[in-house]
């Protein structure tokens, strides 16, 4: 397929699904298609002249792309590669543009729609019972299996004040219910923490959320408060945490890795082999664990994997995401875009995550239908492990 392609590059990329990770990632507009001997092109002449009713050509452009893009994603086992046909680019582009509100959710996309990951407090979600690991099957009277996240997740935005209706399946035994909810502006909290004891130690316990513009910069701050106030160990939980900007994952793990010691390299076909090392001076070494889930993702998993690596930190829980993969969002002339997967980050000693994910040294999982966080335990009772080992 020839084409001429115009670039304009961004600083964000899905990750996952549930929120943007930036590797550098491209806004590209296609033109031309296929040449008018190849058999796609027969095919549909054929089917727009024979066929026994009329079909309007965009379905059958749309249902072409659909079935490249599927063919990608089954031969290479390719989760994130999408094609959003223009009403459904309309929707995503509007949804992120700054002028739409949510209901307080970080969601993964799973085939049968969207697993909520965690649930902002004082949120609209909250009010209406919405827990992690529930699973949002429909949007306004619309099934959103087997859409593509960032699709639905749009579905779900909307101008604050007005109304969607949500069909959620809970985590909790699995009962269905149909619920309706009022849109409003929802700040996501980056870092929050306390103090917390993990056997006879005090320690920082910090949930942090996303990989936002400055997030580096609350995790620090939070840090440097807790330790001021006599903590001697930190348990950073990354459960719920689908990743932000690359730049501040490099700049997270600076606040723990030496001055130049690898943090992540991305390799792609486009953009050619990349490294990222820490920078600046580390924040005093402190005990550690990190606490990772499945929905731990992209530059949460960078994170954790460079802390592991570099022999920081204990990762205690389940299985992460294992994104991998980064995207580009390449935008068709004719209309819609592709949002295709274009490389792959590698750990620090070179590791790829995608579709492994990082398997924890000690694993612990919370059990959702009881009220104790057992992930939570567990990790508090490995930091005291470690804790009385490096703190005497």
């Amino acid at each position: 397929m020839s084409a001429d392609r115009r670039r304009g590059f961004t600083t964000g990329f899905a990750a996952g699904a549930a929120v943007a990770v930036g590797i550098g990632a491209a806004i590209v507009a296609i033109t031309g298609g296929f040449g008018s001997s190849s058999a796609a092109s027969q095919a549909s002449d054929v089917i727009h002249d024979d066929y026994f009713k009329a079909v309007n050509g965009s379905v059958l452009d749309n249902g072409s792309i659909d079935g490249m893009i599927r063919a990608l994603r089954k031969r290479y086992h390719d989760r994130f590669s999408h094609y959003f046909n223009p009403q459904q680019l309309q929707q995503f582009e509007r949804s992120t543009s700054g002028h739409f509100s949510g209901v307080g959710l970080t969601v993964t996309g799973v085939k049968r729609g969207l697993r909520v990951a965690s649930v902002i407090p004082r949120t609209p979600a909250q009010r209406a019972g919405i827990k992690p690991g529930d699973l949002i099957v429909a949007v306004d009277g619309h099934s959103i299996a087997g859409e593509p996240a960032e699709v639905s997740t749009a579905r779900i935005k909307g101008s604050p004040g007005t109304p969607v209706e949500l069909r959620v399946i809970s985590a909790r035994g699995g009962k269905t219910r149909d619920l309706r909810l009022e849109r409003a502006s929802v700040q996501l909290p980056v870092a929050r923490g306390e103090i917390r004891h993990a056997g006879t130690t005090k320690v920082a316990y910090v949930r942090f959320a996303t990989f936002s513009e400055g997030a580096h910069g609350e995790l620090s701050a939070t840090l440097k408060r807790l330790y001021r106030r006599g903590a001697k160990g930190l348990l950073l939980d990354l459960r719920g945490n689908g990743g932000g900007l690359l730049n501040e994952a490099v700049f997270c793990a600076s606040l723990f890795l030496k001055k130049g010691e690898r943090v992540v390299s991305t390799d792609s076909r486009t953009m050619g082999h990349r490294e990222y090392d820490a920078v600046g001076n580390p924040l005093p070494a402190q005990p550690t664990v990190v606490l990772i889930n499945h929905d731990t993702a992209s530059a949460a998993e960078i994170l954790a994997s460079a802390l592991a690596e570099h022999h920081l930190a204990t990762v205690v829980g389940t299985r992460s995401f294992g994104k991998g993969t980064f995207q580009e969002v390449i935008h068709l002339a004719a209309g819609g875009a592709l949002d295709l997967t274009v490389g792959e980050y590698l750990t620090a000693n070179g590791t790829s995550l995608a579709g492994t994910g990082i398997r924890p040294e000690v694993k612990a999982a919370d059990n959702p239908k009881t009220p104790p966080d057992e992930g939570l335990r567990k990790a508090l009772a490995v930091l005291a492990e470690r804790a009385a080992v490096e703190n005497r």
